[in-house]
């Protein structure tokens, strides 16, 4: 019988054919020595993404209702690790991400989630600044009361028996949001500044300006409150950011905007 992977790396893909390549090979090159493995979730992708995914060794689970959250539910549903860690497909890990997330795992058996932050790669100046400026206060509150009170979708680890499933009448922003809070019900969630992801900078396309006080405080923190308040979709997701490359966001903005 298959030994179980101690990690499952679930992607939620809609058309990233021109990224997912850089994000699997970052992950076969991981010094991690355990069993992982890597699940794609196709999200109706239209382009290569699914065949890219197969020849890189992962595997391709479908999810035909357009959404992040649903997809990164169909992705968890289907793994078989211990460990749960989500990312995207437009971001990469160093050679040490999955070993040092083990490692904080190992030292408390009371920890049930490890998250971090993320750095961009490319994209406008004051990007690399803002990521910074973000995580940077979100460490200082964990360091003055041990909260882990935000992280990356694209930086964050759980004990799949800890996992009480995504809230999928949530958007964008609202997955990580109340996957943090779900968590922290059920153990102890490390906040570990030193170990981000780096992740595709075109989130930062509409400037800084609509990314501190349109994106941030709108589409995740209220959008995100509003809708866990009513149990429903009230408030719908972000506009669509990407151009050619394709986007969650742009599936949700065609076929997802109503509540359920």
């Amino acid at each position: 019988m298959p030994e179980r992977p101690r990690f499952t790396v679930v992607i939620p893909c809609f058309n990233e054919a021109g990224y997912l390549t850089d994000a699997l090979l970052s992950l076969q090159k991981q010094d991690f020595d355990g069993v992982c493995e890597v699940i794609v979730v196709d999200n109706n992708c239209t382009d290569e993404t699914a065949d890219i995914a197969r020849d890189l060794g992962a595997r391709v689970v479908a999810e035909p209702t357009p959404g992040v959250c649903d997809a990164r539910q169909r992705g968890t549903e289907a793994a078989r690790g211990e460990i749960i860690v989500s990312t995207d497909a437009d971001t990469v890990h160093s050679r040490d991400w999955l070993s040092r997330i083990d490692a904080r795992f190992r030292s408390d058996g009371r920890v049930v989630a490890v998250v971090g932050p993320c750095r961009y790669d490319d994209g406008p100046r004051w990007g690399p600044i803002y990521s910074r400026m973000l995580f940077g206060a979100v460490n200082g509150v964990y360091r003055l009361t041990g909260r882990a009170v935000y992280a990356s979708a694209t930086n964050i680890a759980f004990r799949r028996e800890a996992w009480t499933g995504y809230d999928t009448s949530l958007t964008q922003g609202g997955d990580e949001l109340d996957q943090l809070r779900r968590l922290r019900q059920k153990g102890r969630v490390v906040y570990d500044h030193d170990n981000p992801t780096r992740t595709s900078g075109r989130r930062l396309s509409r400037g800084i300006a609509y990314n501190v006080f349109v994106t941030l405080p709108v589409h995740y923190l209220l959008t995100y409150a509003v809708n866990r308040i009513a149990k429903r979709r009230v408030l719908g997701s972000a506009p669509a950011f990407r151009d050619h490359a394709g986007s969650f966001e742009v599936a949700v903005a065609a076929g997802r905007q109503e509540a359920r």
